[in-house]
């Protein structure tokens, strides 16, 4: 069972002060939260791709890049790459990069993406949205297959049996597929022979259990081996020493980023009591102590079917520190629990076949 962390790389104002993060700070943050979750024994860390205002990290590679030098057995992936908007090859190349800096420890996490900004930013009619997606992983995938490609598509300009270079130092250089819950998207995952990550966000984990096992099924009539597919989960999160305490902590940006949000998608208003509601056990909100939170991460494997776990924290602009101490209990504290339990349960034969 592998446990991580995500994060969007945000500057929203600060709900305490109003003032705002410069990018170029929050980016230096982040590389310190890498490096530590590497320290505290962590097993992935994902940065998301944005392009508006409020997240720094338009490029994922890069600012894992930065922390690649400095950490040495954590895994480091993009959560996700908008992979529609994108050059294929470009992103091949930058996490090849990022692959071999980092001595074999890149991923990338292909997937939609849940804003549009970068659409009209590249060039793109969000009329092809589905087209581009699925034309850009398969020349993703050509261009790990090999050292030569030679394809041809209808959104981007053909390659005449060309080298795309540098090669990773994994091989295969490994491709997830990020998925809202969308049976499609989870269907083609498992088609392809790819390894899944599942957004949950809100109502009840326990629904994408149909989804882990509609996965796995067209694994398993594609021909792959279903036992080497791993299958990942990311969701809110925010662990400190006492349980009410991080409640509190989390609240207040938590809020604010899902009413912006909100507004922007009209959603209805969320308070106090959704957030509540979110954070009990049958909830998508991992917040609480190193037990209350390690306890729902057991849950979801031994229900759902996860094998990769990350946090995504924080959410909206919260304190350095207390960031960096949530990271530094879900790697001391909750991943060891986590681990034990999981292990003494599959070690038992009640995991999932």
């Amino acid at each position: 069972m592998e446990i991580g962390v995500s994060t969007f790389v945000e500057t929203t104002p600060d709900v305490r002060t109003g003032e705002v993060i410069s990018h170029a700070q929050r980016l230096r943050e982040v590389v310190e939260e890498i490096v530590l979750a590497d320290r505290v024994g962590l097993d992935v860390y994902g940065v998301g791709e944005h392009h508006r205002k409020d997240f720094a990290a338009s490029s994922p590679a890069v600012v894992l890049a930065a922390a690649a030098s400095q950490t040495t057995r954590i895994r480091l992936t993009s959560a996700v790459t908008v992979l529609s908007s994108a050059d294929p090859v470009r992103v091949f190349q930058d996490f090849a990069t990022l692959d071999g800096i980092s001595n074999g420890r890149a991923e990338i996490m292909a997937g939609r993406g849940s804003f549009i900004e970068s659409f009209p930013l590249f060039g793109y009619d969000l009329k092809d949205y589905d087209e581009l997606f699925d034309e850009k992983l398969e020349l993703l995938l050509k261009l790990r297959e090999s050292e030569k490609v030679a394809w041809r598509g209808g959104h981007r300009p053909a390659i005449d049996n060309l080298g795309v270079y540098p090669r990773p130092v994994q091989n295969p250089l490994p491709v997830w597929i990020g998925s809202g819950g969308n049976s499609e998207s989870v269907i083609r995952a498992g088609l392809l022979g790819l390894p899944l990550v599942l957004a949950i966000i809100g109502g009840s984990p326990l629904q994408f259990a149909p989804l882990v096992k509609l996965y796995k099924r067209a694994a398993a009539r594609a021909g792959h081996d279903v036992s080497k597919l791993p299958v990942g989960s990311h969701s809110h999160g925010f662990i400190a020493e006492d349980s009410e305490a991080a409640a509190d902590m989390f609240f207040p940006s938590t809020q604010q980023v899902m009413n912006v949000i909100g507004r922007e998608r009209g959603w209805g208003h969320y308070d106090r009591s959704s957030y509540d509601a979110a954070r009990s056990f049958e909830g998508a909100l991992y917040v609480g102590d190193p037990e209350t939170v390690a306890r729902k991460i057991i849950h979801l494997r031994k229900n759902v079917g996860i094998t990769r776990f990350m946090l995504h924290v924080p959410l909206g602009t919260m304190p350095h520190e207390d960031v960096m101490r949530a990271v530094e209990l879900l790697g001391t504290e909750v991943a060891p629990r986590v681990r034990e339990e999981i292990s003494e349960w599959e070690d038992r034969g009640e995991a999932e076949q």
